[in-house]
């Protein structure tokens, strides 16, 4: 918010507490600003450095870099590691020791969180073995970091933010906005005239620059990895801790720069630019000081793909290997990689070589078809004009990967748990020969480092968990709040040192809100705080006779009226909320909503439901259908009547926070049955309306649907029969007799389909 809006608001607020003869707590923006900035909590000063170039310089036109300085700004990343270990809020979801976790059903080994990977371990055996070490807690410093350009439309305002998470965070946390990834530094960016940007000398500086300033930044850490701190953690507990540096989140170019290699070669492994695809062994540091002493820069550049004359910055660290840190990127490796720029790309190019101008557009629209007609789905996207968009973010890639396979199904040739994952490798390597022996050959290599990365994705989650937890996703998405959004509330002159005040006062603010969160002063809310204050409770019997008058679900009671036991497994099964304020302009009596979803028998369901939650067997329903159904009609004033549930929950899923809209689910009518898995204990319904009622005191939430029956539990080798060019997505629901289950929805669906 700008100080003139700022402004606007505290004059608002003063205009109403004027009747009451009050004024609000900040006068003006200034008086605002002031106050956060007083407030110690959160309080990491920036600190600056400035480089220039000490080599030798021409008498004679000097290169204008040269004789420019260049400034880092960063934050101490101790205290910044403090405060995240401090933080409260993490209290319950960080892992304090590595751990090995494993299914109860086959006792397999199961990869998720960070400290559940085999790197964790490993680094906890090493330190174990140094006496002074013995005991502590290691903390992996996570970092990051990418070029971000903020200018709209005109410009070339770049930044080079650098980022500061720790490994003992659940990936969860760190994905979420949690304050869990921190911004601790801008790095320089040199630049020069496009005359010597070529230069040797340049491009050296611009590379040692980069690892030199990473190297000062994290110095301050350095004591603490082989000498153990005491660190107040978010329970409240004192530990000893040992830090150590951890994976690097990084795109290619950055993973280039990171692992001094030329751009084309694998950061990780030793595969030839021109074969990347060929078995090889696995980088590491003592490889490449065993090459630097035998063997001359340029050999180190054209047959082992090394920049020689550069120093990575973990080797001013102990236990510190930058090629043994490089780990998945999903968004720039597989995502845009893998998907967008090779395979969307190959098949367009592939048709309109196979076809003739005229019938490869017919075929594109077909698929643009498909894609748009397919029926809505929690976890589905809609593309209404199929994939034809010009700008493609992240998410664009993800929602149309889960479609685009089965879209362009008949259109393209293919005559040709971690094992899974290797087995998806090995076909996708497998059937994208087509796109280069087949008939119509498009690409002449496939040496390409993005595709190649996805070889080495079973050993990284082997080492470091899943890797949604450290993907590039994270970092771009913090840009927004630590970059782009800083940078457009800033006056545009000298921007960064704005930025620097901004980023300061936010994190002062969010240190604030997590100390308020956790001496309880923010529960509830203000309107209901007077009331509160001002009523006390009688006695016990008042409070149980006014929770008496409260309506309770129909699941509450039966939980009150069951008293046995259940010593199964937990059912983690997904559940739905209704949403407590109920949809505008909607039918509020059964009759009504019969006539709005055109089912003159509902009254009737709702009764056979009623009857099966009541568990009445006394009477014949046929007997008391007229009159129990008027007794609803009479007692109930109203339903609720909802299309958004109010929170959903997959368990597979733990970071999502948006549920279905009022497509289809799945219906566990068979999951207590041993025998059947996956979808063969689950049944299918398409989701009309969500709604509950009240009766006697007791809330009942419900759902119209319809049910779907199966045909097959094999998959189809038809995907798709001919779309209609005017059929809409949600239209496809009544346009089509069967359908097929998408696997690649989201994450509860593929655990449950695959």
């Amino acid at each position: 918010m700008s100080a003139a809006q700022i402004d606007v608001l505290l004059d608002l607020w003063a205009a109403s507490l004027l009747k009451h003869g009050d004024k609000p707590p900040f006068a003006h923006h200034q008086h605002l600003y002031r106050t956060i900035d007083s407030t110690p909590l959160g309080d990491i000063k920036w600190q600056s450095f400035s480089v220039r170039y000490t080599g030798e310089i021409p008498a004679t036109n000097p290169p204008p870099w040269m004789q420019q300085s260049y400034d880092t700004w960063f934050r101490d990343p101790r205290a910044v590691t403090h405060r995240i270990l401090g933080n409260p809020s993490f209290a319950s979801e960080i892992d304090l020791q590595p751990f090995r976790e494993y299914s109860t059903e086959g006792d397999i080994r199961q990869f998720q969180d960070f400290m559940s990977g085999d790197w964790a371990w490993d680094q906890a055996d090493i330190i174990s073995e140094d006496a002074s070490t013995l005991g502590s807690t290691f903390v992996p410093i996570i970092l990051g970091s990418d070029k971000t350009t903020v200018s709209v439309g005109t410009g070339n305002n770049e930044f080079y933010p650098l980022y500061l998470s720790v490994g003992n965070v659940r990936n969860n946390v760190r994905r979420a906005h949690r304050d869990a990834l921190v911004l601790i530094g801008f790095l320089a960016i040199p630049k020069t005239t496009k005359e010597h940007a070529g230069d040797t000398a340049f491009r050296k500086f611009r590379r040692q620059l980069f690892h030199s300033s990473l190297a000062t930044i994290l110095n301050p850490l350095k004591p603490a990895m082989t000498r153990p701190e005491v660190v107040i953690f978010g329970d409240g507990h004192f530990r000893r801790v040992i830090y150590g540096l951890g994976p690097y989140i990084a795109d290619y170019e950055e993973q280039a720069l990171l692992t001094c290699i030329v751009r084309g070669w694998c950061p990780r492994c030793q595969a030839t630019r021109g074969n990347l695809d060929a078995d090889a062994r696995t980088r590491c540091r003592e490889f490449h000081e065993a090459l630097f002493e035998e063997s001359t820069l340029q050999v180190l550049w054209e047959e082992y793909g090394i920049v020689g004359d550069l120093v990575p910055f973990t080797n001013d660290f102990p236990r510190a290997d930058i090629h043994r840190l490089i780990v998945p990127d999903l968004l720039h490796q597989l995502i845009k990689g893998c998907f967008k720029d090779h395979l969307v790309d190959w098949v367009e190019r592939w048709l309109k070589k196979r076809y003739s101008k005229c019938e490869a557009e017919q075929i594109l629209d077909d698929i643009d078809r498909r894609i748009a007609a397919v029926a809505p789905f929690s976890g589905l996207r809609r593309f209404p004009q199929g994939r034809g968009f010009k700008q493609w973010t992240g998410n664009d890639s993800k929602a149309l990967m889960k479609v685009y396979i089965a879209a362009i199904e008949g259109y393209v040739p293919t005559d040709i748990s971690l094992e899974q994952i290797e087995d998806a490798l090995r076909r996708f390597h497998l059937y994208r020969e087509a796109f280069k022996t087949g008939d119509d050959p498009i690409v002449t290599t496939f040496s390409l480092p993005r595709q190649h990365s996805a070889k080495h994705y079973p050993a990284l989650i082997r080492l470091f968990g899943a890797p949604n937890g450290l993907c590039s996703s994270i970092t771009e998405c913090k840009h927004i709040k630590a970059v782009k959004e800083p940078y457009r509330q800033s006056s545009k002159y000298e921007a960064l040192g704005q930025m620097l005040l901004t980023n300061q006062r936010l994190d002062k603010i969010a240190a604030s809100r997590i100390d308020f969160l956790s001496r309880g002063m923010l529960e509830g809310t203000s309107l209901a705080f007077p009331s509160e204050s001002s009523q006390t409770l009688a006695s016990a019997t008042v409070g149980d006779a006014a929770a008496e008058e409260q309506p309770q679900t129909a699941s509450v009671q039966a939980d009150n009226e069951e008293t046995i036991v259940d010593n199964r497994p937990t059912d983690l099964s997904a559940h739905i909320e209704l949403s407590r304020t109920p949809q505008r302009n909607r039918a509020r009596t059964l009759p009504a909503l019969a006539e709005e979803l055109s089912m003159p028998n509902l009254p009737d369901l709702v009764l056979i439901a009623f009857f099966s939650t009541r568990s009445i067997q006394t009477t014949p329903v046929t007997q008391v259908k007229s009159h129990l159904l008027v007794a609803l009609i009479l007692k109930v004033a109203y339903i609720h009547l909802t299309r958004l549930p109010h929170s959903f929950y997959a368990p597979s899923d733990l970071s999502a926070s948006v549920g279905p809209r009022f497509d289809c689910v799945f219906v566990g009518t068979n999951s207590d049955n041993p025998d059947d898995t996956g979808m063969q204990a689950y049944d299918i319904a398409c989701v009309l309306t969500f709604f509950s009622f009240t009766f006697r005191g007791i809330a009942y939430p419900c759902a119209v649907i319809w049910w779907f029956d199966k045909i097959g539990d094999q998959p189809d080798e038809d995907t798709w029969n001919e779309v209609p060019r005017e059929l809409k997505p949600y239209h496809s629901y009544d346009a089509f007799r069967a359908f097929y289950v998408n696997k690649y929805a989201d994450h509860h669906a593929f655990e449950i389909a695959g």
